[in-house]
């Protein structure tokens, strides 16, 4: 049987939806690296309601990948295969009632930092300096400048893998260094966010702060996806950070094909030419494994890897 037949079957076997279906979908016009193979089939659902009528009625074999905005991911070069949910419009809502926010999976990070602080609301300034979705902030339990998910969530809305909703709180989620315990196949559809009263001139400064830090030291306006591995000794740890152990093993400036460390910040990688997935996979295997050598220390990635790598790939 082949791939296109293959996906037309698939497609066939799919309920409708309100929202819109693209067969075949070139992932990498959606993730900031700008590489990576195709979807199966991408999906873009109205809203939280149609999500849900759409995993009740979705056969249970086939398998489900939700994406936000594809910062901190990798898709290889041979796709994914099943069904990618794309959050947008409809999960991208931000409310302000009293100290806390209440955000759809969509909303990009920064947009709610920027309401926060229009709102004269303190301790959310951290995610200005996130790249992404709120979403898939909670997932990995993003955090930078001082903050984290674990520290400012109340609650987050899920739905299933048969479309049943839940709602759990920060402690259900048991929130560590760039993870939580979502359940299996869970699928974040909102959030709520604490935050305290805080003077406007304050907060802006804060919030200008981290812009200023993140543009002298991060490659923010090149295709990349964000970090790429963990620091060993998490946040605050004495361990030596990824980047410093990344650039003792000389990896600073290293190439692949069109993938390129950092010479800014070596624990970025960057398609700085015409870089496919496997360049960009296969880079920072070699910079783990060089680290290993010099320093004894395994960097465990950060960026999430996605979908089938071709043939030789990494």
């Amino acid at each position: 049987m082949s791939a296109a037949t293959k996906t037309v079957s698939l497609f066939d076997r799919l309920p409708p939806i309100r929202g819109a279906y693209r067969v075949n979908y070139p992932l990498s016009r959606i993730t900031w690296f700008k590489v990576g193979g195709v979807a199966d089939v991408l999906i873009r659902p109205a809203d939280a309601d149609d999500l849900a009528a759409f995993l009740m009625a979705c056969p249970p074999d086939i398998p489900l990948t939700i994406l936000g905005v594809g910062s901190n991911i990798l898709v290889r070069d041979g796709g994914i295969r099943g069904v990618v949910v794309r959050l947008g419009r409809g999960f991208s809502d931000i409310v302000v009632e009293g100290t806390r926010i209440d955000a759809g999976a969509g909303a990009l990070d920064i947009n709610i930092a920027r309401l926060a602080a229009e709102s004269s609301l303190a301790g959310l300034e951290f995610l200005s300096g996130i790249p992404g979705t709120i979403g898939g902030a909670v997932r990995m339990n993003a955090g930078a400048y001082g903050g984290d998910l674990g520290s400012v969530l109340d609650s987050v809305t899920i739905l299933d893998r048969t479309g049943q909703v839940a709602t759990l709180t920060a402690a259900d989620l048991d929130f560590a260094y760039r993870q939580s315990r979502l359940p299996p196949q869970a699928l974040v559809i909102s959030c709520a966010l604490s935050s305290s009263p805080g003077e406007p001139k304050e907060i802006r400064n804060r919030m200008a702060e981290i812009r200023q830090a993140r543009e002298a030291t991060q490659p923010v306006r090149t295709r990349t996806g964000g970090s790429t591995f963990r620091n060993p000794g998490g946040p605050n740890g004495d361990a030596p950070r990824a980047w410093e152990l990344i650039d003792a093993a000389g990896c600073r400036g290293l190439t692949r094909g069109g993938a390129m460390v950092s010479p800014l910040h070596c624990n970025f990688l960057e398609n700085v030419g015409q870089a496919t997935a496997t360049d960009l996979e296969a880079l920072g295997e070699e910079v783990r494994q060089r680290v290993a050598d010099h320093s004894g220390i395994l960097l465990q990635w950060e960026i999430e890897r996605l979908g089938d790598p071709v043939r030789g790939a990494v």
